[in-house]
């Protein structure tokens, strides 16, 4: 939880998680970014337990929607085959670094019961 911002990493409700504003590597390549973020998330999942195996919706926030198959690539690595549905976006972050900054954040519904 983070105080300063109102924010929470991770949430459990039921018999799911809820996680959120998850990025890495902010000022890396979109494929650094992407491999940041999907660290962050399966660190978070970790401490209780859960893999992205376990992620079943998903949330890709982009600076450029065009790089969704550089996403879908970093996916077909790192979930096995158990790729969750998602929708992505693309937005103006509101982050340090401006326009050379953040270029992906990834929300995320994992199944835990």
């Amino acid at each position: 939880m983070n105080q300063d911002w109102a924010h929470t990493g991770i949430l459990k409700a039921g018999d799911f998680c809820f996680l959120s504003y998850c990025v890495g590597n902010v000022g890396g390549t979109v494929e650094e970014q992407i491999n940041g973020a999907f660290d962050e998330m399966e660190r978070r999942l970790g401490l209780s337990g859960l893999t992205l195996e376990n992620v079943v919706q998903m949330d890709c926030l982009f600076r450029d929607v065009w790089n969704i198959p550089v996403m879908e690539k970093v996916i077909r690595e790192r979930f096995h085959g158990k790729y969750p549905v998602r929708k992505s976006i693309q937005t103006e972050f509101a982050h340090v670094g401006g326009p050379n900054g953040l270029q992906f954040q990834a929300d995320a519904i994992a199944y835990c019961g």
